[in-house]
């Protein structure tokens, strides 16, 4: 059995805006979200785009057609922090219903987002445009977005 495609092996191709816009407007997003256990805490981004702009947050980032869920993972990872990552778990499926959407005439947008527990393969940490800091936070834990505090009963 062949190996099936990932999207490195395709041309990179945006999505046209107004596509885009009738996606986020009536289907769900499927994406990976990456639960990062660092320094003896967990990383989380100060994000800087909707939806949850303004909240702490766990890197993420939706899933590429005929792209694994693990391909995703490590996409991400180099994207949106400039490093390699182990996964340690996978932590299930969640779905996020936010009531903002960065699409302009799109007031919601809907995730199925599958949680992996990850490792980082290197301490420097690059951030993206869409985190404006990053940092560790270490338990106890304090109130974080009601999707992060899910995420974080999950690993208990």
């Amino acid at each position: 059995m062949a190996d099936q495609p990932t999207q490195a092996d395709e041309q990179d191709t945006w999505i046209p805006d107004d596509e885009w816009e009738a996606i986020v407007a009536n289907v769900p997003l499927v994406s990976v979200d990456l639960v990062i256990r660092h320094e003896g805490g967990i990383v989380l981004g100060l994000r800087e785009n909707e939806p949850a702009r303004g909240e702490w947050f766990v890197p993420g980032g939706t899933v590429f057609k005929n792209e694994t869920l693990t391909d995703a993972v490590h996409r991400v990872a180099e994207e949106e922090l400039g490093v390699g990552v182990t996964i340690e778990s996978r932590l299930g499926t969640f779905e996020h219903f936010y009531d903002t959407s960065e699409v302009e005439g799109v007031d919601s947008k809907h995730y199925l987002a599958t949680a992996f527990e990850v490792t980082l393969d290197d301490d420097n940490l690059e951030m993206d445009a869409q985190h404006s800091k990053l940092e560790v936070f270490e338990p106890p834990y304090e109130s974080h977005h009601p999707y992060v505090e899910r995420y974080l009963n999950a690993l208990e």
